[in-house]
């Protein structure tokens, strides 16, 4: 059964951190990029950060570029994102979420399409307060 648990939210305060953890199980974690987006009330899901856990490389928006760092212990199957100097306007939940390979497009092209990832965790909720 494939599972991603996503952990670490909470209420901070503007300027705070956070680190959001993502727990991958059932499916070959190395062959997979693990991607972060959130979703405020009324607003579309976005593409936040992802990682490559074939290589190590990594994507950020452009909104949380300086800020945010993901990073991935292939060992443990896991993918953490650090947030740091958090804004009020990152408050949203926060979902991890697997894509494998697509030998048609790279994913610096589709990281951040929600429609391509195949596997989805619960969310965690991100408060920030001003």
């Amino acid at each position: 059964e494939v599972q991603l648990q996503a952990s670490g939210g909470g209420l901070v305060q503007a300027g705070g951190s956070l680190r959001l953890s993502c727990a991958a199980s059932g499916f070959t974690f190395d062959d997979y990029a693990i991607g972060w987006f959130r979703q405020a009330p009324g607003k579309e899901r976005e593409g936040v950060s992802c990682i490559s856990n074939s290589d190590g490389t990594t994507y950020y928006a452009d909104s949380v570029k300086g800020r945010f760092t993901i990073a991935s212990d292939n060992a443990k199957n896991t993918v953490y994102l650090q947030m740091n100097s958090l804004k009020p306007e990152d408050t949203a939940v926060y979902y991890c979420a697997a894509v494998a390979p697509n030998q048609f497009v790279g994913l610096w092209v589709l990281w951040n399409r929600f429609y391509e990832y195949e596997y989805w965790g619960q969310g965690t909720q991100v408060t920030v307060s001003s």
